[in-house]
């Protein structure tokens, strides 16, 4: 999990690095396009591993002598 949870890190620090350059206005048509499309790819990488990590979460309820789980909820 700990790996996981490095990547997501790596991907999202990434992800910034390319938004900054983006709007930095330095970049040639050609590297705007590479890093759209690498952008995209880390988005719908962080994007799913969110929504594995929110499916995965349980919320522990105490009920009479003990724990029980329930299903995490997400708030919207």
């Amino acid at each position: 999990m700990a790996e996981k949870t490095v990547d997501f890190e790596k991907s999202l620090e990434r992800l910034q690095t390319i938004v900054d350059e983006m709007e930095g206005g330095e970049l040639a048509l050609e590297e705007m396009i590479k890093h759209f499309e690498e952008g995209s790819k880390l988005v719908t990488l962080c994007s799913k591993k969110l929504t594995e990590v929110e499916q995965k979460i349980e919320k522990l309820v105490k009920k009479g002598d003990g724990l029980s789980e329930e299903p995490f909820e997400a708030k919207e």
